[in-house]
């Protein structure tokens, strides 16, 4: 074997291999029934297969391009704490790792809150990115929430938050687990104001995340298949050693069980979510209505007493 053989043509090959690997690549998507989807037709689908019906996760700003009206929306900015406050290093240093997801994700950190139009109500929303370190909450996503409910009640709107994550930060330790009781106590401020909150469940919801925030909305809806759970599902297996059905966790089993209330699909998630405000913001209309009647009844009855008197 000369060295023409040996070492020039397998150079070439390699690259136009890598040549029409980065073409097919810009093209196509593979999706999970392994079929390959041309990605203009997936962008127009709202990034849902057109074949099986499969969900593909979406970064924060196509979410809220979906969501807002004419896709116009004003992002938030939002409290940053310190990064790496315990200076933590596995394989990699974690500011080495914000770095990188920063850079891929155009984001400061996972969550997002926008503020804008849908279907003629103002709104606020709150959306996480799984591209950025599996979409998992430390400070400043708890921060990021915190701020948005903050936002809604200031503005007295209703708050919507799209959850997408495998959990907490475990990079922050302890740090992130607080934000699961800041998170929990914030959305308690918004229900003691009777604003809606309503949680859109993505693949996937897990860990802290479904332990804590997640699963408090006045209505919770997942997109189809989406998996919903807290615990893995091998951890699950191992520990009550049974079997668990080929569908458990998935959006579907959730609903059948009594977990969540809906599962909507990304194209009707806008009306959907439309609908049900419009009834929320009209019991609370009423409800306002009625507690003003009663007080009004109540100086009646007061000012009767004391003419009595």
């Amino acid at each position: 074997m000369n060295w023409i053989t040996k070492f020039i043509k397998p150079k070439i090959k390699s690259l136009f291999k890598k040549k029409s690997s980065e073409s097919k690549e810009s093209l196509w998507s593979t999706c999970e029934c392994k079929n390959l989807v041309y990605k203009d037709d997936l962008f127009k689908n709202l990034s849902v297969c057109p074949t099986c019906g499969f969900h593909h996760k979406l970064s924060c700003d196509e979410r809220f391009k979906i969501f807002f009206d004419n896709k116009e929306f004003n992002i938030l900015q939002t409290p940053l704490p310190k990064d790496d406050p315990l200076k933590f290093t596995d394989t990699k240093k974690y500011s080495d790792r914000l770095k990188a997801a920063r850079k891929k994700t155009n984001q400061s950190d996972a969550i997002l809150i926008a503020e804008g139009i849908m279907n003629g109500m103002q709104v606020t929303v709150g959306a996480q990115n799984f591209n950025f370190i599996g979409g998992s909450v430390g400070a400043a996503s708890g921060e990021a929430f915190v701020h948005g409910v903050q936002n809604a009640i200031d503005k007295k709107t209703p708050f919507i938050f799209f959850s997408c994550s495998g959990g907490q930060r475990m990079m922050e330790s302890v740090i992130s687990l607080s934000m699961m009781s800041k998170t929990v106590l914030a959305v308690n401020e918004l229900k003691m104001r009777n604003l809606p909150y309503i949680v859109v469940m993505c693949n996937p919801t897990a860990g802290g995340v479904t332990g804590s925030f997640a699963s408090l909305g006045d209505v919770l809806i997942a997109e189809p298949k989406a998996i919903v759970a807290f615990a893995g599902r091998r951890v699950i297996e191992s520990t009550v050693k049974e079997e668990l059905p080929e569908n458990f966790q998935t959006a579907e089993f959730v609903k059948e069980h009594g977990g969540i209330d809906l599962v909507v699909e990304r194209k009707y998630l806008k009306q959907s979510i439309s609908t049900l405000l419009s009834i929320l913001l009209k019991k609370k209309e009423m409800q306002t209505i009625s507690s003003s009647d009663n007080v009004e009844n109540s100086q009646v009855i007061l000012s009767k007493t004391s003419k009595a008197v």
